[in-house]
């Protein structure tokens, strides 16, 4: 990567951000809810996370299972892919559900690394989404252990492999 290049991609994501922001305001209008938006450039990805002002009132656009939260980060990106011309990967939070369940499976990761180092055997993972076999991957790196999925979607799932 040149340095402009280097210096074009926060300004990118940055502005991914405020596009996503201005989708999510409008959106939040037409369904008459409140949140706070918040933005936030981790790495390489914009973060967008909408956050509640009312107690419970955002878990329609989270959903069963973050399934309307998937499809609404969907379209938040193709949103911001229309206005920057570029392929976004932002990743959207609402009501701090994908917060709550990075650290659910961040305690599920330590205790399959846990059981791969004990027994030396792989630990297979029930199957997950990309986000969920992600935070996973990067646990288990941390911990310096080997990871990797398998399976086809929706059944794709997370081996681990003791160092």
């Amino acid at each position: 990567m040149t340095d402009a290049e280097k210096t074009e991609a926060p300004s990118l994501l940055v502005q991914e951000g405020d596009v996503a922001a201005d989708y999510l305001e409008g959106l939040l209008d037409i369904v008459d809810l409140d949140g706070d938006i918040d933005i936030d450039v981790e790495g390489n990805r914009a973060m967008v996370a909408v956050l509640e002002v009312n107690v419970g009132e955002l878990k329609h656009l989270v959903g069963q299972d973050g399934k309307v939260l998937d499809s609404l980060q969907e379209l938040t990106r193709l949103a911001a892919t229309r206005e920057t011309g570029e392929r976004s990967r932002l990743m959207l939070d609402v009501a701090g559900f994908r917060a709550a369940r990075r650290a659910e499976l961040v305690e599920l990761a330590s205790t399959a690394i846990a059981e791969a180092n004990r027994t030396g055997a792989p630990v297979r993972l029930e199957p997950m989404t990309s986000f969920e076999r992600k935070v996973v991957h990067d646990a288990v790196a941390e911990a310096g252990l080997a990871s990797e999925s398998e399976g086809e979607e929706p059944a794709r799932f997370v081996v681990i492999r003791s160092a």
